[in-house]
């Protein structure tokens, strides 16, 4: 779904638009993650940290994950100029290395009047599981 303004049209936006995204995490991501957050966390970069942890090994960022719903909405939707309000999230299941994770964001609620969109978020891995919900608030694009 492309729910990007564009300069000579008008986006409007609805209670049930959704979009998705996919993205698979690579050890790249979470050591540039890492790297960039200063969150040096030994789950995240330590095999044997992880797996003592009770995680049976390193596991992502949730930060990261996180990060996933900021880049749907900023992309796909509302799409490119949105401001991202405010996030709450759930962290439900590990993420790892070699990871799938599709990322899901529905309008349940718009306010015209603020130019804000509520909307539901949600992650899950390759095999349909859910390791990601929340909700986010964005300010709509100029031209919507």
């Amino acid at each position: 779904m492309d729910a990007s303004p564009t300069p000579d049209r008008f986006v409007s936006f609805a209670v049930g638009q959704s979009a998705t995204m996919t993205r698979t995490v690579l050890d790249m991501d979470i050591v540039l993650f890492a790297t960039i957050t200063g969150d040096a966390n030994p789950v995240h970069l330590d095999e044997e940290a992880g797996t003592r942890a009770g995680f049976g090994g390193r596991i992502a960022h949730g930060a990261l994950t996180a990060g996933f719903v900021s880049a749907t909405m900023a992309m796909q939707l509302p799409g490119p100029g949105a401001v991202y309000l405010s996030q709450s999230v759930r962290f439900l299941r590990p993420v790892r290395i070699g990871d799938t994770i599709t990322t899901r964001v529905e309008i349940v609620e718009v306010n015209a009047v603020k130019r804000e969109l509520r909307l539901a978020t949600e992650c899950r891995n390759q095999a349909g599981k859910r390791v990601l919900d929340g909700e986010a608030v964005v300010l709509m694009p100029k031209g919507s």
